[in-house]
Protein backbone atom coordinates (compact mmCIF):
# COMPACT_ATOMS: atom_id res chain seq x y z
CA UNK A 1 0.00 0.00 0.00
CA UNK A 2 1.27 3.28 -0.72
CA UNK A 3 3.16 5.50 1.98
CA UNK A 4 0.63 8.13 3.45
CA UNK A 5 2.02 11.17 1.43
CA UNK A 6 1.62 9.14 -2.03
CA UNK A 7 -1.68 8.00 -0.88
CA UNK A 8 -4.25 8.67 -3.72
CA UNK A 9 -7.19 9.22 -1.55
CA UNK A 10 -5.44 11.66 1.29
CA UNK A 11 -3.57 13.25 -1.71
CA UNK A 12 -7.13 14.18 -3.56
CA UNK A 13 -8.43 15.13 -0.06
CA UNK A 14 -5.91 17.21 0.87
CA UNK A 15 -5.98 18.87 -2.88
CA UNK A 16 -10.02 19.66 -2.82
CA UNK A 17 -9.79 21.04 1.03
CA UNK A 18 -6.69 23.46 -0.05
CA UNK A 19 -8.61 23.90 -3.36
CA UNK A 20 -5.27 23.06 -5.25
CA UNK A 21 -5.36 22.33 -8.68
CA UNK A 22 -5.58 18.85 -9.87
CA UNK A 23 -4.86 17.56 -13.86
CA UNK A 24 -4.96 15.14 -15.73
CA UNK A 25 -2.29 14.38 -17.54
CA UNK A 26 -0.63 12.12 -20.33
CA UNK A 27 2.75 11.96 -18.58
CA UNK A 28 4.14 12.26 -15.41
CA UNK A 29 6.36 15.58 -15.50
CA UNK A 30 6.11 18.50 -14.45
CA UNK A 31 5.15 20.72 -17.32
CA UNK A 32 2.48 17.99 -18.96
CA UNK A 33 -0.56 19.89 -20.25
CA UNK A 34 -3.99 19.15 -19.04
CA UNK A 35 -5.95 16.32 -20.94
CA UNK A 36 -9.09 14.60 -21.00
CA UNK A 37 -9.72 11.68 -18.80
CA UNK A 38 -9.62 9.57 -22.16
CA UNK A 39 -6.60 10.56 -23.00
CA UNK A 40 -4.45 10.90 -18.84
CA UNK A 41 -2.13 8.60 -18.02
CA UNK A 42 -1.50 10.65 -14.88
CA UNK A 43 -2.70 12.38 -12.21
CA UNK A 44 -0.93 15.68 -11.30
CA UNK A 45 -1.26 16.96 -7.54
CA UNK A 46 0.26 20.65 -6.81
CA UNK A 47 -0.86 20.16 -3.25
CA UNK A 48 1.08 19.53 -0.81
CA UNK A 49 3.54 18.94 -3.02
CA UNK A 50 4.00 18.45 -6.72
CA UNK A 51 3.54 14.86 -7.41
CA UNK A 52 2.34 12.51 -10.08
CA UNK A 53 0.50 9.43 -10.02
CA UNK A 54 -0.78 6.60 -12.14
CA UNK A 55 -3.99 7.60 -12.93
CA UNK A 56 -5.54 3.46 -12.93
CA UNK A 57 -3.79 3.40 -9.59
CA UNK A 58 -5.43 1.25 -6.98
CA UNK A 59 -6.93 3.09 -3.85
CA UNK A 60 -8.15 2.00 -0.30
CA UNK A 61 -11.74 2.52 -1.57
CA UNK A 62 -13.07 -0.74 -2.39
CA UNK A 63 -16.48 -2.63 -3.43
CA UNK A 64 -18.60 -4.52 -1.55
CA UNK A 65 -16.57 -8.09 -3.17
CA UNK A 66 -13.57 -5.70 -1.96
CA UNK A 67 -12.30 -4.60 -5.32
CA UNK A 68 -10.23 -1.48 -5.35
CA UNK A 69 -11.37 0.98 -6.88
CA UNK A 70 -9.16 2.87 -9.48
CA UNK A 71 -7.74 6.96 -8.94
CA UNK A 72 -9.92 7.35 -12.22
CA UNK A 73 -13.02 6.74 -11.08
CA UNK A 74 -12.51 8.53 -7.87
CA UNK A 75 -11.67 11.95 -9.72
CA UNK A 76 -14.16 11.36 -12.19
CA UNK A 77 -17.20 10.69 -9.69
CA UNK A 78 -15.62 14.10 -7.98
CA UNK A 79 -15.82 15.99 -11.25
CA UNK A 80 -19.26 15.18 -12.08
CA UNK A 81 -20.64 15.22 -8.32
CA UNK A 82 -22.97 18.53 -9.68
CA UNK A 83 -24.53 16.14 -12.27
CA UNK A 84 -27.71 14.51 -12.61
CA UNK A 85 -27.17 10.75 -12.53
CA UNK A 86 -28.51 9.96 -16.11
CA UNK A 87 -26.27 12.79 -17.83
CA UNK A 88 -23.53 10.72 -15.31
CA UNK A 89 -24.19 7.53 -16.45
CA UNK A 90 -24.14 8.79 -20.21
CA UNK A 91 -20.83 10.29 -19.71
CA UNK A 92 -19.32 7.51 -18.16
CA UNK A 93 -20.67 4.95 -20.82
CA UNK A 94 -18.89 7.32 -23.40
CA UNK A 95 -15.91 7.44 -21.61
CA UNK A 96 -15.83 3.97 -21.21
CA UNK A 97 -16.62 3.18 -24.92
CA UNK A 98 -12.73 5.46 -25.61
CA UNK A 99 -10.96 4.54 -23.04
CA UNK A 100 -11.44 0.35 -24.23
CA UNK A 101 -9.39 -1.71 -22.75
CA UNK A 102 -7.65 0.56 -20.58
CA UNK A 103 -9.81 0.54 -18.32
CA UNK A 104 -13.53 1.40 -16.73
CA UNK A 105 -15.24 3.73 -14.62
CA UNK A 106 -16.91 2.00 -11.98
CA UNK A 107 -20.31 3.21 -11.32
CA UNK A 108 -21.55 4.04 -7.99
CA UNK A 109 -24.51 3.83 -5.87
CA UNK A 110 -26.29 7.48 -4.97
CA UNK A 111 -25.86 6.97 -1.20
CA UNK A 112 -22.52 5.59 -1.77
CA UNK A 113 -21.44 8.73 -4.33
CA UNK A 114 -22.99 11.23 -1.56
CA UNK A 115 -20.67 9.25 1.70
CA UNK A 116 -17.45 9.33 -0.68
CA UNK A 117 -18.21 13.02 -1.69
CA UNK A 118 -18.71 14.35 1.86
CA UNK A 119 -15.20 12.48 2.95
CA UNK A 120 -13.19 14.13 0.21
CA UNK A 121 -14.41 17.54 0.94
CA UNK A 122 -13.64 16.85 4.48
CA UNK A 123 -17.19 16.79 5.91
CA UNK A 124 -16.90 13.47 7.51
CA UNK A 125 -13.67 11.36 8.89
CA UNK A 126 -14.92 7.88 7.90
CA UNK A 127 -16.00 6.12 5.19
CA UNK A 128 -16.89 2.59 5.12
CA UNK A 129 -16.05 1.63 1.61
CA UNK A 130 -12.52 3.12 2.66
CA UNK A 131 -9.58 0.92 4.27
CA UNK A 132 -7.48 1.76 6.59
CA UNK A 133 -3.87 2.83 5.78
CA UNK A 134 -1.30 1.01 6.88
CA UNK A 135 0.04 0.64 10.45
CA UNK A 136 -3.51 1.02 11.61
CA UNK A 137 -5.10 4.78 13.49
CA UNK A 138 -1.74 5.67 15.36
CA UNK A 139 0.40 4.56 12.44
CA UNK A 140 -1.34 6.06 9.51
CA UNK A 141 -1.15 9.36 11.59
CA UNK A 142 2.28 9.09 12.38
CA UNK A 143 2.66 8.61 8.36
CA UNK A 144 0.88 11.40 7.68
CA UNK A 145 2.40 13.62 10.26
CA UNK A 146 5.58 12.47 8.92
CA UNK A 147 4.93 12.96 5.32
CA UNK A 148 3.29 15.87 5.81
CA UNK A 149 6.86 17.09 8.07
CA UNK A 150 9.51 16.09 5.07
CA UNK A 151 7.19 18.25 2.81
CA UNK A 152 7.63 21.52 5.32
CA UNK A 153 4.37 21.15 6.39
CA UNK A 154 4.45 21.55 10.02
CA UNK A 155 2.64 18.63 11.64
CA UNK A 156 0.15 18.49 14.11
CA UNK A 157 0.31 17.19 17.83
CA UNK A 158 -0.36 13.74 18.89
CA UNK A 159 -2.57 14.50 22.10
CA UNK A 160 -4.36 17.14 19.64
CA UNK A 161 -4.96 14.83 16.56
CA UNK A 162 -5.88 12.00 16.10
CA UNK A 163 -6.49 8.99 12.94
CA UNK A 164 -9.41 8.08 12.68
CA UNK A 165 -9.18 4.37 11.44
CA UNK A 166 -6.61 5.26 9.38
CA UNK A 167 -8.73 7.77 6.80
CA UNK A 168 -6.56 11.53 7.76
CA UNK A 169 -5.88 13.23 10.67
CA UNK A 170 -8.49 15.09 13.07
CA UNK A 171 -8.65 18.97 14.51
CA UNK A 172 -8.53 19.23 17.89
CA UNK A 173 -11.57 20.32 18.22
CA UNK A 174 -13.14 17.09 16.55
CA UNK A 175 -11.10 15.15 19.05
CA UNK A 176 -12.86 16.69 22.18
CA UNK A 177 -16.09 15.78 20.65
CA UNK A 178 -15.18 12.45 19.89
CA UNK A 179 -14.15 11.74 23.45
CA UNK A 180 -17.31 12.62 24.89
CA UNK A 181 -19.49 10.48 22.53
CA UNK A 182 -22.09 8.16 24.04
CA UNK A 183 -20.86 4.19 22.68
CA UNK A 184 -23.52 2.32 21.13
CA UNK A 185 -23.93 -0.89 20.57
CA UNK A 186 -25.78 -3.63 18.01
CA UNK A 187 -28.77 -5.58 18.67
CA UNK A 188 -26.51 -8.31 19.94
CA UNK A 189 -24.28 -6.43 22.39
CA UNK A 190 -27.81 -4.90 23.78
CA UNK A 191 -29.72 -7.75 23.86
CA UNK A 192 -27.96 -10.44 24.17
CA UNK A 193 -24.58 -8.89 25.76
CA UNK A 194 -20.95 -10.28 24.79
CA UNK A 195 -21.71 -13.70 24.19
CA UNK A 196 -24.84 -14.56 21.55
CA UNK A 197 -27.71 -16.55 23.09
CA UNK A 198 -30.14 -18.37 21.80
CA UNK A 199 -33.64 -17.76 22.97
CA UNK A 200 -35.43 -19.95 20.59
CA UNK A 201 -36.38 -22.32 23.34
CA UNK A 202 -38.36 -19.39 24.94
CA UNK A 203 -40.48 -19.44 21.60
CA UNK A 204 -41.60 -22.93 22.18
CA UNK A 205 -42.42 -22.13 26.09
CA UNK A 206 -43.67 -18.93 25.47
CA UNK A 207 -46.43 -20.60 22.47
CA UNK A 208 -48.13 -22.71 25.52
CA UNK A 209 -49.58 -19.33 27.02
CA UNK A 210 -50.28 -17.46 24.03
CA UNK A 211 -52.90 -19.84 22.29
CA UNK A 212 -55.74 -17.47 21.87
CA UNK A 213 -59.29 -18.08 20.30
CA UNK A 214 -61.09 -17.22 17.96
CA UNK A 215 -62.28 -13.93 17.85
CA UNK A 216 -64.93 -15.10 15.37
CA UNK A 217 -66.64 -19.18 14.45
CA UNK A 218 -65.12 -20.00 11.77
CA UNK A 219 -66.88 -20.70 8.14
CA UNK A 220 -66.66 -24.64 9.15
CA UNK A 221 -68.15 -24.59 11.91
CA UNK A 222 -70.92 -22.05 10.59
CA UNK A 223 -71.10 -24.76 7.49
CA UNK A 224 -71.83 -27.67 10.02
CA UNK A 225 -74.33 -26.38 12.01
CA UNK A 226 -77.42 -25.88 10.26
CA UNK A 227 -79.32 -23.68 12.96
CA UNK A 228 -76.45 -20.90 12.07
CA UNK A 229 -76.13 -21.61 8.48
CA UNK A 230 -79.66 -21.16 7.59
CA UNK A 231 -79.63 -17.81 9.27
CA UNK A 232 -76.57 -16.51 7.23
CA UNK A 233 -78.17 -14.44 4.18
CA UNK A 234 -76.08 -14.57 0.82
CA UNK A 235 -76.28 -11.68 -1.04
CA UNK A 236 -77.42 -11.83 -4.58
CA UNK A 237 -75.80 -9.49 -6.85
CA UNK A 238 -77.87 -7.02 -9.07
CA UNK A 239 -79.49 -7.77 -12.27
CA UNK A 240 -77.56 -5.34 -15.37
CA UNK A 241 -79.38 -3.45 -18.11
CA UNK A 242 -77.85 -2.17 -21.11
CA UNK A 243 -78.79 0.41 -23.04
CA UNK A 244 -78.24 2.01 -26.25
CA UNK A 245 -75.79 4.48 -25.82
CA UNK A 246 -76.92 6.35 -29.53
CA UNK A 247 -78.60 9.61 -29.83
CA UNK A 248 -81.35 8.03 -31.92
CA UNK A 249 -82.23 5.93 -29.30
CA UNK A 250 -85.60 7.17 -27.77
CA UNK A 251 -84.70 5.45 -24.58
CA UNK A 252 -81.61 6.77 -22.52
CA UNK A 253 -80.11 7.18 -19.16
CA UNK A 254 -82.91 10.46 -19.02
CA UNK A 255 -85.71 9.26 -19.10
CA UNK A 256 -85.33 5.45 -19.15
CA UNK A 257 -86.12 5.63 -14.87
CA UNK A 258 -89.69 7.09 -16.06
CA UNK A 259 -90.57 4.50 -18.59
CA UNK A 260 -89.71 1.14 -16.51
CA UNK A 261 -90.38 2.55 -12.86
CA UNK A 262 -93.01 5.51 -13.81
CA UNK A 263 -94.76 3.51 -16.84
CA UNK A 264 -94.83 6.42 -18.90
CA UNK A 265 -92.22 7.51 -22.02
CA UNK A 266 -91.20 11.09 -21.86
CA UNK A 267 -88.77 12.36 -24.68
CA UNK A 268 -85.18 12.11 -23.75
CA UNK A 269 -84.67 15.94 -23.90
CA UNK A 270 -88.11 17.03 -22.64
CA UNK A 271 -88.29 19.34 -18.98
CA UNK A 272 -90.50 15.58 -17.21
CA UNK A 273 -87.46 13.26 -17.45
CA UNK A 274 -86.92 12.28 -14.13
CA UNK A 275 -83.13 11.33 -14.47
CA UNK A 276 -79.89 13.59 -15.12
CA UNK A 277 -78.08 13.60 -19.15
CA UNK A 278 -75.03 13.18 -17.70
CA UNK A 279 -75.67 9.70 -14.91
CA UNK A 280 -73.43 7.29 -16.16
CA UNK A 281 -75.28 4.70 -13.89
CA UNK A 282 -79.14 4.42 -12.38
CA UNK A 283 -80.59 1.86 -9.97
CA UNK A 284 -84.55 0.96 -10.37
CA UNK A 285 -86.30 -1.32 -8.40
CA UNK A 286 -89.13 -3.66 -9.45
CA UNK A 287 -91.21 -6.35 -7.98
CA UNK A 288 -90.08 -9.75 -9.81
CA UNK A 289 -93.37 -12.07 -8.32
CA UNK A 290 -92.03 -15.44 -10.29
CA UNK A 291 -88.51 -15.06 -8.85
CA UNK A 292 -88.22 -13.49 -5.42
CA UNK A 293 -92.24 -12.28 -4.13
CA UNK A 294 -91.29 -11.06 -1.04
CA UNK A 295 -88.88 -8.23 -2.26
CA UNK A 296 -88.23 -5.76 -5.09
CA UNK A 297 -85.10 -6.24 -7.08
CA UNK A 298 -82.89 -3.92 -7.83
CA UNK A 299 -81.49 -3.53 -11.25
CA UNK A 300 -78.47 -1.22 -12.58
CA UNK A 301 -78.75 0.34 -15.42
CA UNK A 302 -75.63 1.54 -17.65
CA UNK A 303 -75.02 2.79 -21.56
CA UNK A 304 -71.68 1.61 -21.74
CA UNK A 305 -69.55 -1.36 -21.02
CA UNK A 306 -66.11 -0.16 -20.61
CA UNK A 307 -65.99 -0.43 -16.48
CA UNK A 308 -67.28 -3.78 -16.69
CA UNK A 309 -65.33 -6.77 -15.44
CA UNK A 310 -65.88 -10.25 -17.01
CA UNK A 311 -68.19 -11.71 -14.42
CA UNK A 312 -70.59 -8.61 -15.05
CA UNK A 313 -71.90 -10.29 -18.17
CA UNK A 314 -73.43 -13.39 -16.25
CA UNK A 315 -75.40 -10.02 -14.55
CA UNK A 316 -76.48 -8.98 -17.88
CA UNK A 317 -80.76 -10.02 -18.20
CA UNK A 318 -81.53 -7.33 -21.31
CA UNK A 319 -80.02 -5.09 -24.12
CA UNK A 320 -81.95 -2.10 -25.17
CA UNK A 321 -80.64 -1.17 -29.53
CA UNK A 322 -81.85 0.73 -32.23
CA UNK A 323 -80.51 -1.70 -34.64
CA UNK A 324 -77.02 -0.32 -35.15
CA UNK A 325 -74.31 -2.61 -34.58
CA UNK A 326 -71.52 -0.86 -33.21
CA UNK A 327 -73.16 -0.71 -30.29
CA UNK A 328 -71.77 -4.06 -29.79
CA UNK A 329 -68.00 -3.21 -30.10
CA UNK A 330 -66.52 -3.75 -26.77
CA UNK A 331 -69.57 -6.17 -26.05
CA UNK A 332 -69.01 -9.75 -24.66
CA UNK A 333 -70.21 -11.12 -27.68
CA UNK A 334 -70.01 -8.47 -30.87
CA UNK A 335 -72.06 -10.67 -33.18
CA UNK A 336 -75.82 -9.88 -32.61
CA UNK A 337 -76.82 -13.19 -33.67
CA UNK A 338 -74.65 -15.03 -30.91
CA UNK A 339 -75.25 -11.68 -28.41
CA UNK A 340 -78.87 -11.95 -28.54
CA UNK A 341 -78.59 -15.92 -27.84
CA UNK A 342 -77.60 -15.33 -24.27
CA UNK A 343 -79.15 -12.39 -23.71
CA UNK A 344 -82.36 -11.06 -24.53
CA UNK A 345 -82.68 -7.67 -26.83
CA UNK A 346 -85.45 -4.98 -26.69
CA UNK A 347 -86.17 -2.42 -29.74
CA UNK A 348 -88.25 0.39 -28.68
CA UNK A 349 -89.99 2.27 -31.64
CA UNK A 350 -92.54 4.78 -32.80
CA UNK A 351 -96.12 2.47 -32.75
CA UNK A 352 -97.10 2.17 -36.96
CA UNK A 353 -93.64 2.67 -37.84
CA UNK A 354 -91.72 -0.64 -39.12
CA UNK A 355 -88.17 -1.51 -36.96
CA UNK A 356 -84.54 -1.44 -38.74
CA UNK A 357 -84.27 -4.48 -41.43
CA UNK A 358 -81.30 -5.23 -39.02
CA UNK A 359 -83.79 -5.43 -36.08
CA UNK A 360 -85.86 -7.70 -38.33
CA UNK A 361 -83.34 -9.76 -39.26
CA UNK A 362 -82.41 -10.89 -35.84
CA UNK A 363 -85.55 -12.33 -35.34
CA UNK A 364 -87.71 -13.48 -32.41
CA UNK A 365 -84.83 -12.87 -29.89
CA UNK A 366 -85.19 -8.84 -29.91
CA UNK A 367 -88.75 -7.82 -28.60
CA UNK A 368 -89.90 -5.38 -30.94
CA UNK A 369 -91.82 -2.87 -28.43
CA UNK A 370 -94.11 0.09 -29.86
CA UNK A 371 -94.70 3.46 -28.14
CA UNK A 372 -97.48 6.60 -28.86
CA UNK A 373 -95.28 9.53 -30.61
CA UNK A 374 -95.25 12.07 -28.06
CA UNK A 375 -97.64 14.93 -28.56
CA UNK A 376 -96.87 17.82 -27.29
CA UNK A 377 -93.45 19.07 -27.24
CA UNK A 378 -93.21 21.59 -24.97
CA UNK A 379 -95.34 20.78 -22.49
CA UNK A 380 -93.93 20.44 -18.28
CA UNK A 381 -96.77 18.46 -17.28
CA UNK A 382 -97.52 14.59 -17.69
CA UNK A 383 -99.80 13.45 -20.62
CA UNK A 384 -102.45 11.76 -19.09
CA UNK A 385 -103.28 10.06 -22.25
CA UNK A 386 -100.41 7.71 -22.52
CA UNK A 387 -102.36 4.94 -21.07
CA UNK A 388 -100.70 2.83 -23.78
CA UNK A 389 -97.13 2.84 -22.62
CA UNK A 390 -98.26 0.68 -19.08
CA UNK A 391 -99.16 -1.87 -21.25
CA UNK A 392 -95.73 -1.46 -23.44
CA UNK A 393 -93.87 -1.58 -20.19
CA UNK A 394 -95.26 -4.56 -18.71
CA UNK A 395 -94.30 -6.47 -21.67
CA UNK A 396 -90.80 -5.50 -21.56
CA UNK A 397 -90.42 -6.94 -17.89
CA UNK A 398 -92.49 -9.78 -18.63
CA UNK A 399 -89.77 -10.76 -21.00
CA UNK A 400 -87.10 -9.81 -18.92
CA UNK A 401 -88.66 -12.25 -16.13
CA UNK A 402 -88.97 -15.07 -18.22
CA UNK A 403 -85.54 -14.75 -19.55
CA UNK A 404 -84.11 -14.39 -16.19
CA UNK A 405 -85.59 -17.36 -14.49
CA UNK A 406 -85.24 -19.63 -17.33
CA UNK A 407 -81.27 -18.60 -16.64
CA UNK A 408 -81.08 -19.39 -13.48
CA UNK A 409 -81.45 -16.50 -11.05
CA UNK A 410 -83.30 -17.37 -7.76
CA UNK A 411 -84.26 -15.10 -4.88
CA UNK A 412 -80.81 -15.36 -3.18
CA UNK A 413 -78.53 -16.20 -6.04
CA UNK A 414 -77.72 -15.46 -9.23
CA UNK A 415 -76.71 -17.55 -12.34
CA UNK A 416 -72.42 -18.29 -12.91
CA UNK A 417 -73.26 -18.82 -16.37
CA UNK A 418 -75.43 -17.56 -19.22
Amino acid sequence: MAPADQDPLLLLRQSITSSSAIRPTASPEDSAPEVSLSQATHLTFTSPTHISLPIDTPTRYVLDDGTPVDLRSIYFHWITREYLIPDQNALISQLNEDLGSRGQIHKFAWARKFNLITWLEGGSEEDENIKPLAGGEDGSASATAAALAAKGTAAPATGSTQARSGKGTLDSRLTSIYNSERKMGDRNSVLRGIKPTDFSHVRKFAALFMTKKPLHPSSSNIASNPAIASHQKQKRPDPIILLSPSASSLLRMSNIKSFLEGCQYVPPNSLTATSSTTANMLHINRLMKDIDANRPMRFILVEGTEQFKPEYWNRVVAVFTTGQTWQFKNYKWTNPNELFRHIPGIYVGWRGEQPPESVRAWGHRVLNVAVDRWKNPGTTTVDSSRWRDREAVEGVWKAIENNMRAKGWKRDQAPSLI
